[in-house]
């Protein structure tokens, strides 16, 4: 089955598909916390991972790569997609392994905040009511969790925090350069984005405070790695197939398991849980998010 294949209205494999990779992504920062705990910090475990994932595409995709096919007039996009889209991942990565894994979520999940300024720059698309609703509600949502008592203005606390909004911002605006970019395929958009991920994971993991080597890494450790890479692969694989035949009002509600899947392993696995402001700021995100599908005017 291709990215691309032709899908019954009624087939219930794209939604599937998006449950499959929003789990995947409410899940990821388990194995990677074990791989910090071994010694491998979060940046270079990207890096391997995605240069796994980057190794498979290449095999099965490589008939997308072809010069006439990147250079088109548009290779530039390519670049920013590829760079933007690695410093995205890695400071996702980087949050939810060194951060509070729902607060950096949380704060992830502003990014429709930034892609109404995005889609303004970039687009020329204009802001609608829910457009305005979407700032305020995440904006709301963004101080009700940033806030501390003792702290004038609600400021991120913590490196995680920091992670979790460079994060989302990075996300939107590589969601909006893939718009502006329809003439590169999905194939090459995915390609390019795995190689910007590994490229950005390498020179992030050289200003390490305690490199790694390569003849440390344990067998145990390699198996993490290699399993992760394969996810990576996965969940790119059915999330752009299931954005492809999902309406997207319908699919940004599906695109929130991922939170749900985040807060029960967090609770069970890691043992953390949310405070009340977090609830009530996630709330306001969580909305903000719902209207983002309808921010623009027409």
């Amino acid at each position: 089955m291709t990215l691309l294949t032709k899908q019954n209205d009624n087939s219930p494999l794209p939604i599937i598909a998006l449950l499959i990779g929003a789990g995947i992504w409410g899940m990821i920062w388990h194995p990677y916390r074990l791989l910090e705990q071994a010694g491998i910090s979060g940046e270079a475990a990207t890096t391997i991972s995605y240069f796994f994932a980057l190794l498979l595409g290449l095999i099965l995709f490589r008939k997308s790569i072809r010069f006439s096919l990147i250079f088109n007039g548009e290779a530039h996009l390519l670049l920013w997609i590829g760079l933007f889209a690695g410093w995205a991942n890695i400071a996702y990565i980087v949050g939810i392994v060194y951060g509070e894994i729902m607060r950096v979520l949380l704060l992830f999940y502003l990014a429709p905040l930034w892609t109404t300024i995005f889609a303004r720059l970039l687009l020329n698309e204009r802001l609608s009511l829910h457009g305005y609703l979407v700032i305020a509600l995440s904006l709301a949502g963004a101080a009700t969790i940033l806030w501390q008592p003792e702290n004038a203005f609600p400021l991120p606390s913590s490196f995680g925090d920091w992670m979790g909004l460079l994060g989302g911002f990075m996300f939107a605006l590589v969601n909006v350069l893939i718009r502006k970019d329809q003439r590169h395929n999905i194939q090459l958009k995915s390609i390019t984005i795995w190689i910007g991920i590994t490229l950005v994971g390498l020179v992030c993991s050289q200003f390490d405070n305690t490199p790694f080597v390569f003849t440390e890494i344990s067998i145990g450790s390699w198996l993490i790695l290699l399993g992760v890479g394969l996810l990576m692969f996965l969940s790119s694989v059915v999330l752009q197939f299931g954005l492809t035949y999902t309406p997207a009002n319908q699919a940004i509600i599906i695109l929130l398991f991922e939170l749900v899947v985040a807060a029960i392993t967090a609770y069970f696995l890691a043992n953390e849980a949310m405070t009340l402001s977090e609830w009530a700021g996630g709330l306001m995100i969580i909305s903000a998010t719902l209207f983002s599908t309808k921010m623009n005017r027409a």
